[in-house]
């Protein structure tokens, strides 16, 4: 067995039959929000023989060493996340067999601190700058009168054919924003288009049913209704009972929902947002009224429902761009073909790295990427 000589402070001697781990090097943690610093070493030259390596830590000016934690044979990093970013430390790594250490020299001195700039994030200010630039070009475009492309929707080009019918008709429109609170972003886009669809009714004097299972989102679809009303200048037709707090309970609500359609015969339902397992009741209640369903969700379970029981679906991001369909604001309408193209930029990306990965060639190393 070979012995370690090792000087220590005070001309002592240790001798080890272990060998200790040697180059302790201590840095900050990269990218990081700071109090984090990773330590690295070159194992024991008895790695195989040692138990373990254990870690000490010496927050200076005071020397006394803290033991922070252990490692089994062969590891050689550690992160020590319970540092303090105004405070220098030191650390020492020993080899550890029967009871018995080996103590390396002192790491460098260190300090942890935080960084501004994520490095390994280049990707995502890339594709910042790349929508901003986007964004901002068809923005400009919109409100330079130029016309956006957007594909036909037929469930939005029949709102006015369904509130022209229900006008025809002398009955109302009930619009059930989904079951979801305003937390969820389909009941935000339900919002948008509640908007849109109150103006052309307005435009008609016809009334509507705004049905809500949240106070919150009860309290939203009024002022959405109101506004709505009063853009058109008809602030004197909008009635307090046209939106409508009914319950919480989740076929307590769809239960009050078929019963307004049973006894208020509406001509035009619009299912619009979150729904649940109530889709398709409340779905199959108004067809059998004979109204005219338009239906929106972005959830994949309900969607055959109301594909199967409404006359038109809106599909998963056709919710979305539904508010920017109808009201053809520059803005909205900017956005949506900032995201078109920025998705077709993705999606060319990955067809790129598709066929390359297919035939074998490193990208990185083609562009001297190490």
């Amino acid at each position: 067995m070979p012995l370690y000589i090792k000087l220590h402070v005070g001309f002592l001697f240790f001798i080890f039959t272990i060998a200790p781990p040697t180059n302790v090097h201590a840095f900050d943690k990269p990218n990081d929000s700071g109090s984090a610093i990773h330590i690295k070493w070159e194992v024991s030259q008895d790695d195989r023989e040692i138990e373990k390596y254990i870690i000490f830590r010496q927050t200076l000016p005071d020397t006394t060493m803290e033991k922070i934690g252990f490692l089994k044979n062969g590891s050689n990093f550690l992160e020590d996340d319970r540092t303090d970013d105004a405070r220098e430390y030191r650390y020492i790594v020993a080899s550890s067999k029967n009871s018995e250490l080996a103590f390396s020299m002192p790491s460098n001195t260190t300090k942890s601190y935080p960084q501004v700039f994520h490095s390994g994030r280049i990707n995502i200010l890339i594709s910042i700058i790349i929508f901003g630039i986007l964004l901002v070009y068809f923005v400009i475009r919109a409100r330079g009168g130029r016309d956006l492309f957007i594909r036909k929707i037929p469930g939005l080009d029949a709102v006015d054919e369904a509130v022209g019918r229900a006008t025809e008709m002398g009955k109302p429109i009930l619009y059930v924003p989904g079951l979801g609170d305003i937390v969820w972003t389909a009941t935000i886009a339900s919002m948008n288009i509640l908007g849109e669809v109150a103006k052309k009714i307005a435009q008609y004097d016809t009334p509507i049913i705004v049905t809500n299972r949240w106070s919150v989102v009860y309290t939203v679809s009024k002022e959405v209704v109101k506004e709505a009303f009063a853009t058109e200048g008809k602030s004197e037709s909008f009635q307090e009972d046209y939106v409508r707090y009914l319950t919480e309970a989740q076929f307590g609500f769809a239960a009050a929902v078929n019963g307004i359609m049973l006894r208020e015969r509406p001509a035009t339902n619009f299912f619009i947002g979150r729904f649940w397992a109530e889709s398709l009741i409340m779905a199959e209640t108004g067809a059998q009224t004979g109204a005219i369903q338009i239906a929106g969700s972005d959830s994949v379970l309900q969607l055959p429902f109301f594909i199967t029981a409404c006359d038109y679906t809106l599909i998963g991001e056709e919710l979305y761009a539904a508010s920017a369909y109808l009201s053809r604001e520059p803005l909205l309408m900017g956005s949506l073909k900032a995201q078109d193209y920025s998705k077709l930029i993705v999606l060319f990306i990955l067809f790129l790295f598709t066929v390359l990965s297919f035939f074998n060639v490193d990208l990185l190393s083609l562009l001297g990427v190490q």
